[in-house]
């Protein structure tokens, strides 16, 4: 099931989507033996927004969600499959 999204105030308010897709961005990460910045140099992604998606601080687009998971070695429906989504 879908959870509604969490209306908060504040431009990086977090919400539990967010939260769950960056716990499993990290999990796989570590699976995979890669440090934050090696993951962010992989995906072409800044290594200081990587850890605010890591921690849910942050929407992610659809196009970062494809070059994540291609740097993880996945796809981006099994991360968030991964994320229970």
């Amino acid at each position: 099931m879908i959870e509604p999204v969490a209306r908060t105030s504040g431009k990086n308010a977090e919400t539990p989507i967010l939260k769950r897709l960056g716990d499993a961005v990290r999990a796989r990460r570590k699976e995979l033996a890669l440090s934050q910045e090696a993951l962010a140099d992989l995906a072409g992604v800044d290594r200081s927004h990587m850890g605010k998606i890591e921690r849910g601080e942050r929407n992610v687009t659809l196009l970062n969600i494809e070059r994540i998971a291609s740097a993880l070695k996945t796809t981006p429906s099994a991360l968030l499959g991964s994320a229970g989504y």
